[in-house]
């Protein structure tokens, strides 16, 4: 994508309100995921510093846990796990999906179908039930639950890049390579991948929304790290406590608003980010 293309988008991006507004939630978060451990006098397995299930004061704005573990630590190195988990599923899933569409709508025959019949079949699958059946065979770990959720998660996005190469492969400028004698290779990834850039960028922040969501359910499940807690860990160990059950609210509502945020978060960029995918939506 070309410099001056880069920010034209970005500052259709900030005329957005919704993309203003994700985006200050989205930066707050990561700064405070990226920074906010360095802050904190308490290490994340540092416990008897309170009382266990210390209700939220002006030292411990967001209480203790079971065994009187700071809450505000663990929320601040959770949500660390939780983004970066998000970005790299999505990131990996998008670049498979990427690949796969752009080969699958260029090469088009038997590898079309090939490609296509795959998709369908993830698709027709419920997504969650096979990333808990294979979090499970691999077992607890947080490199794991990336790998799980970026090779389940990339159909979506070969199915809407394949629609666009499908069109983009008989642009003049394609036709030219190939009179030229051009290889496919140069081709798809030269001449055609750079169109789908807004596509694939705009279906790669809905991948971030989905790839959160997804760990918080599988380390909810105990299928992620436990030696390295995560939003969706700490609802977990908070359920088994019976926080919700006993009152202990502030051990549940701090992870279960950061996975709220992100994924709102996420939502308003994707939803400013039509406007720059489809020109028709833009309002001047």
């Amino acid at each position: 994508m070309r410099p001056s293309r880069l920010k034209e988008d970005l500052a259709l991006l900030l005329r957005n309100p919704y993309g203003r507004l994700g985006l200050a939630i989205l930066v707050a978060l990561v700064v405070a995921a990226v920074i906010g451990p360095y802050l904190t006098p308490y290490d994340i397995w540092q416990y008897g510093i309170c009382r266990p299930f210390e209700p939220p004061s002006t030292q411990r704005p967001f209480g203790c846990d079971e065994i009187g573990r700071d809450l505000l630590t663990l929320f601040l190195y959770g949500g660390r796990i939780s983004l970066l988990v998000g970005f790299l599923a999505a990131l990996l899933s998008t670049l498979l999906g990427a690949v796969a569409g752009l080969v699958s709508g260029y090469l088009g025959g038997l590898v079309d179908s090939v490609i296509m019949r795959v998709v369908d079949a993830l698709l027709a699958l419920p997504g969650l039930v096979l990333m808990i059946i294979f979090a499970a065979i691999l077992g607890p770990s947080l490199f794991n639950v990336i790998l799980v959720i970026s090779v389940l998660s990339w159909p979506p996005v070969a199915r809407v890049v394949r629609s666009q190469v499908v069109s983009l492969k008989e642009y003049p400028h394609v036709e030219a390579a190939k009179a030229f004698g051009a290889g496919a290779t140069r081709i798809i990834f030269k001449h055609i991948a750079p169109a789908t850039m807004p596509v694939v960028l705009a279906n790669m922040v809905l991948q971030i929304s989905n790839a959160i969501i997804a760990e918080a359910a599988l380390s909810f499940l105990g299928l992620g790290d436990p030696r390295i807690p995560s939003w969706g860990g700490i609802l977990r160990f908070a359920f088994r406590m019976g926080a919700m059950s006993a009152g202990y609210w502030w051990y549940v509502v701090p992870p279960g608003t950061g996975i709220l945020l992100a994924v709102l978060s996420v939502t308003f960029i994707s939803y400013a980010l039509d406007e720059i995918v489809n020109p028709k939506l833009r309002r001047f």
